[in-house]
């Protein structure tokens, strides 16, 4: 079994796309089979790993990510919030300690990250949840090489910064950074010794093909967590009337995750709340073996925790406690 904490390392080969599309095509039940066994060879098919999300700074963000409510280009209902005291992200760190999370992710809404007092501010924060045993992560949006050092000697385990969608479509989505932008901050992530969190967003009028080629560039740069999102259509946003994507696309692509990753952690992330108990048990099968636990992700809602507790019950399933 593998452990979640292990820094996430440069695969030395790249999938070709046509493998992944071939993949993502295969009999579901027979993927899901053998994500499944793969899988049990990495990790304890048994245990999820809990991890608690704080929008430590919400809304006014100058991107346009089609896809988020916090874009000040856009008209919802999300009230822009200034950077949180220190103190009240600890106190809600504890609160996620008690109840259940081992791992702590702070998020800010911002282009990238900018020297100064904020910042300063946003690494004691880092620096007080990991004194409490909490691991530690963070978006921040685009960083540079000094920035992600910095967030490392402050005691940040991961950093998540996701790549969305494949490369082909990327522009439909955003066009206010570039994939390159993406991947360039991913580098200097992977260059300071801090885990990445990698992954992307399901249902953003994309097809099978498209996807396989976010799950070809994942490949290679193996991040040590991978969060897998549906998008939760916001209403003001350019994608508020995306159809919906089917539930087995996003078994579909955990199973291939899982495939071609085995010892990755992958979360079911945003759009758990529209999964019903057999579509997440599905998931936790093809080898998705954490969630978000607490009342939301960043501005979309999150399944109560008792209704996890009664799933994890149902399923046999235990949430990751640490020594």
């Amino acid at each position: 079994m593998t452990s979640t904490s292990d820094h996430s390392s440069q695969s030395s080969s790249r999938p070709t796309l046509d493998s992944v599309v071939d993949l993502l095509g295969r009999p579901l039940l027979e993927l899901v089979f053998d994500a499944a066994s793969v899988h049990r060879q990495h990790h304890d098919p048994r245990v999820v790993q809990c991890s608690q999300l704080l929008s430590i700074k919400t809304g006014a963000c100058p991107e346009d990510c089609g896809y988020c409510a916090q874009s000040a280009r856009f008209s919802t209902a999300v009230e822009p919030e200034r950077l949180l005291d220190i103190e009240k992200v600890v106190a809600e760190a504890e609160k996620a300690k008690s109840g259940g999370a081992d791992r702590f992710c702070m998020g800010a809404a911002w282009r990238g990250v900018r020297n100064g007092p904020q910042f300063d501010r946003v690494l004691d924060m880092v620096s007080r949840v990991k004194a409490l045993g909490l691991e530690t992560c963070a978006t921040l949006g685009m960083l540079d090489g000094e920035q992600a050092n910095r967030l490392r000697e402050a005691g940040l385990d991961y950093y998540n910064h996701n790549l969305d969608t494949g490369r082909s479509h990327y522009a439909e989505v955003v066009t206010t950074r570039t994939y390159d932008d993406r991947l360039e901050t991913l580098g200097h992530v992977r260059d300071a010794g801090i885990n990445i969190c990698c992954g992307g967003i399901l249902g953003l009028g994309e097809d099978r093909r498209v996807r396989a080629e976010l799950l070809t560039e994942l490949a290679v740069i193996t991040p040590a967590s991978v969060p897998i999102n549906a998008l939760m259509p916001i209403e003001g946003t350019p994608l508020e009337n995306a159809k919906p994507l089917d539930w087995s696309e996003i078994v579909r692509t955990i199973a291939a995750t899982r495939l071609l990753i085995p010892t990755t952690v992958i979360r079911l992330s945003a759009g758990r709340t529209e999964l019903t108990e057999e579509a997440q048990a599905l998931c936790f099968l093809a080898g998705a073996n954490s969630i978000f636990v607490g009342d939301e992700l960043l501005t979309a809602p999150n399944p109560e925790p008792k209704s996890d507790a009664a799933l994890f019950d149902k399923l046999g399933l235990q949430p990751l406690r640490r020594q």
